[in-house]
């Protein structure tokens, strides 16, 4: 009998924990998830403020493929993500393995590196903006080379380029700070164990510290590719798309016909194939990453 009121009395501490949790639960999934669910939904209606919405199915789906700007648009943001999120993925692996040692400095530097990330964006635009502008630091040693002294941003081949090296630069120290607390529970003895056989430093990092690091970088890897995919306010500051649409991306262009089209109804369409689009690229990424092939 003692096990059975031992059982019933769980439940119904289960139950109750439940009950408290719910009111929470429900906020929770009606402004997280009624918004996200409203707005796929809107993608198959045609609407407009102050007009009832009129469902067209996926009429909104095919004006997007025949419109050369979002491809465009698309084209620009794959570009940005791919450069963006193997890079700063690859320099956050490295700082953290910088960083991992106890020293009276590191806590120091490790306080640097992660200063980027609470850096306000717009302060990282302005600055930026100057370094790549004509007569910033990068244009002066352009021209010292003879390479002329045109701006980055104002280059319709380097201006993602140059997006590339603000965006890595304003979020690396996040994926730094996550791969170092996945270093610090890295076994010693199994390091020690392959030093004392006579492995190298980089058979080491390919055959324990890379495996070791791949739940966190399957982590940094998909959160890096939304936030990539979703970059907005860093290419609104600095370039506004251009020049010439060179930098012009899904969430701008999401932006321009939602708020200043005021077609909303199509910018839900482009939502939604955002969305798509991340959980296509994040399945790519689990199985490159996220399976566990021990």
């Amino acid at each position: 009998m003692r096990p059975r009121r031992l059982l019933s009395h769980r439940r119904r501490e289960a139950y109750a924990g439940l009950l408290f949790v719910l009111p929470m639960a429900l906020l929770f999934i009606i402004f997280r998830f009624g918004p996200s669910l409203a707005g796929l939904l809107l993608g198959f209606f045609d609407y407009y403020p102050g007009d009832t919405p009129e469902f067209v199915g996926v009429e909104n789906f095919k004006r997007l493929a025949e419109d050369p700007n979002f491809w465009t648009a698309l084209k620009v943001t794959l570009i940005f993500g791919f450069l963006s999120v193997p890079t700063g993925l690859a320099i956050s692996t490295v700082m953290a393995l910088l960083v991992r040692r106890g020293s009276r400095t590191v806590n120091f530097f490790r306080s640097v590196y992660f200063l980027p990330v609470i850096t306000s964006l717009v302060v990282a635009a302005a600055v930026f903006g100057w370094f790549f502008s004509t007569g910033g630091p990068v244009s002066s040693v352009q021209s010292a080379l003879g390479l002329g002294d045109a701006s980055w941003l104002r280059s319709e081949t380097l201006v993602i380029l140059a997006l590339v090296v603000v965006n890595v630069w304003t979020r690396y120290g996040y994926g730094m700070l996550i791969l170092l607390a996945r270093l610090q529970d890295q076994p010693r003895e199994l390091e020690d164990a392959m030093r004392t056989d006579g492995a190298s430093s980089m058979q080491r990092f390919r055959h324990l510290t890379l495996p070791h690091l791949r739940p966190a970088l399957f982590f940094l890897a998909v959160i890096e590719t939304t936030a990539s995919f979703q970059i907005f306010d860093l290419v609104y500051l600095m370039t506004g798309g251009g020049p010439a649409r060179a930098s012009h991306t899904l969430v701008l262009d999401l932006y321009e016909r939602g708020f200043r089209n005021l077609e909303f109804g199509m910018a839900s369409a482009i939502g939604g194939v955002l969305f798509v689009l991340t959980l296509v690229v994040a399945g790519i990424q689990h199985f490159m990453l996220g399976r566990d092939r021990t």
